[in-house]
């Protein structure tokens, strides 16, 4: 649905090893590196999707497409591992469609992000 995202995030690097770590599982992998300028992008191999750079933004939420339910869980204990706060353990979410299952935690800057499947179990 989207070309890319781009969110501002207070501690540069900090944030590069928690999005490293979290999307990981899912898939996604730092595909474009620049400390000089304090940005990065991540996503699919030769397609960065989520654009890290440094500044001040309010929170946001963005859910990641996860290719299954195992993904889902890894994703959140892997940002839990890098630093990330809980805020929705891995399971169905029935009032958001009958297959939909995610996982959501906070990011360093507060960001509220998720991974999900909606396929069936």
């Amino acid at each position: 649905m989207f070309d890319h995202v781009g969110i501002a995030v207070s501690q540069f690097a900090r944030s590069v090893r928690f999005y490293e770590a979290a999307l990981a599982p899912l898939g996604y992998r730092l595909e474009s590196h620049d400390p000089k300028a304090s940005s990065a992008g991540f996503g699919k191999p030769g397609t960065p999707q989520l654009w890290l750079n440094v500044g001040k933004g309010g929170p946001a939420h963005f859910a990641f497409v996860a290719p299954d339910r195992d993904s889902v869980r890894k994703f959140h204990a892997a940002a839990i591992a890098a630093g990330g706060k809980n805020h929705g353990d891995p399971g169905p979410r029935p009032a958001y469609g009958e297959n939909y299952y995610a996982a959501f935690a906070f990011d360093p800057d507060g960001n509220n992000i998720e991974a999900v499947c909606v396929k069936p179990a």
